[in-house]
């Protein structure tokens, strides 16, 4: 509370009281600006699960019951059996009975194989729970409840050989689980940057003083690839690794001279929204204006852009496609608003498109930007 030095000073003191009275009781260390979270709330954030499994809430899951819910919602993106598909890179492969064995994956040090998976590489069981229970699935995050959590996992754990076909993983026996993880062993804490006794009380090595002088100068190309050269093996992007599609360039357009900064990605992506107007490169119904883009909000709020892009394929097909497929059909706006809202395969092949959660006036307003976009 403000002291006043006179009683002159009374009617201020009064008013100082009555700050003192209003402000909250737990200021903290920034006074006046707002307070410390309650309990609660604390709580709905506390969901982290460490490797010695605190954190970790009661629940089971079947890998026979991991792999329905796998095909609903991890397959669009990491494909059937953890084999990934045209985005991104498998979670299974490259691991052995005797990595189970031992908890050292072989194939990690060797120099020909050719790529890391997801199983190849983490040490502790924990992390796969603690991230598929905060970040999957990529469009709804935190939408799987526990239950659906320990059976995707079990069906991943199952894909790597880990735990056999009927198995039913739990907080009860996930402790035994981490004993066969393929890459138990390959953890090493010695450069010790984590904190804690258990990892050994030795300073971590944050000084850096030898990458503190004589550091290089920037470095300059002096060899490019001529242009003449640059797709003559056809188009990289197009051509898959052997493990996973882990893709190359886009040899197709003309090479980056920098890399992107993040004022060149807002750029690209508002170039990107004003492709949305009709499509790109496919021309407009004779006698309409190409519309500003509505479209562009709408497909991003919905999460369309997450599997689609306008010119090219990413995970589903690119809706310069789509509206080429469905041209000149009489019933394109709502056989595009039911496969929309349904989702479904076989179509655009074999990965699934499950059911999208917008509302009935966002898919008509997408299905019917789509049906405008060509000529019958």
């Amino acid at each position: 509370m403000l002291r006043c030095r006179t009683a002159g000073n009374a009617g201020a003191m009064l008013v100082a009281q009555a700050l003192a009275q209003a402000a909250p009781s737990d200021a903290g260390p920034f006074p006046g600006i707002g307070r410390s979270a309650t309990p609660k709330e604390l709580a709905a954030w506390d969901i982290d699960v460490r490797p010695d499994f605190k954190g970790l809430p009661p629940g089971s899951g079947s890998v026979a019951h991991g792999g329905d819910v796998w095909e609903a919602k991890c397959s669009t993106c990491h494909g059937s059996f953890g084999e990934s598909n045209e985005v991104f890179t498998p979670l299974v492969g490259g691991t052995t009975k005797d990595d189970i064995r031992t908890g050292h994956v072989a194939k990690l040090l060797d120099r020909t194989y050719p790529g890391r998976t997801t199983m190849m590489k983490v040490a502790t069981v924990s992390t796969l729970w603690d991230y598929i229970h905060r970040a999957m699935p990529w469009t709804a995050p935190k939408s799987l409840s526990n239950d659906e959590v320990y059976s995707v996992l079990a069906y991943l754990l199952n894909l790597s050989g880990v735990v056999p076909d009927d198995f039913t993983l739990s907080d009860k026996n996930i402790a035994e689980v981490q004993k066969r993880m393929p890459n138990r062993n390959g953890m090493t804490t010695d450069h010790a940057m984590w904190p804690g006794p258990e990892f050994g009380r030795h300073a971590p090595d944050v000084k850096a003083v030898a990458c503190m002088k004589d550091c290089a100068t920037e470095p300059k190309v002096t060899s490019f690839l001529p242009d003449f050269a640059r797709n003559q093996h056809g188009n990289l992007a197009e051509q898959n690794r052997l493990v996973g599609a882990q893709h190359g360039a886009d040899t197709t357009q003309p090479p980056l001279t920098a890399p992107l900064t993040a004022a060149a990605r807002e750029e690209l992506l508002a170039a990107a929204a004003s492709g949305l107007k009709p499509v790109d490169g496919v021309g407009a119904k004779p006698g309409k204006a190409a519309a500003p883009s509505p479209a562009l909000a709408l497909l991003q709020k919905d999460g369309c852009l997450v599997c689609h892009r306008v010119d090219t394929k990413l995970v589903g097909p690119a809706f310069r496609d789509v509206a080429q497929k469905y041209a000149g059909r009489a019933d394109a706006v709502n056989y595009l608003v039911g496969k929309i809202k349904n989702g479904g395969s076989g179509i655009w092949g074999p990965v699934t498109m499950p059911p999208q959660v917008l509302s009935a006036d966002d898919a008509r307003a997408i299905a019917q930007w789509l049906a405008d976009s060509v000529s019958p």
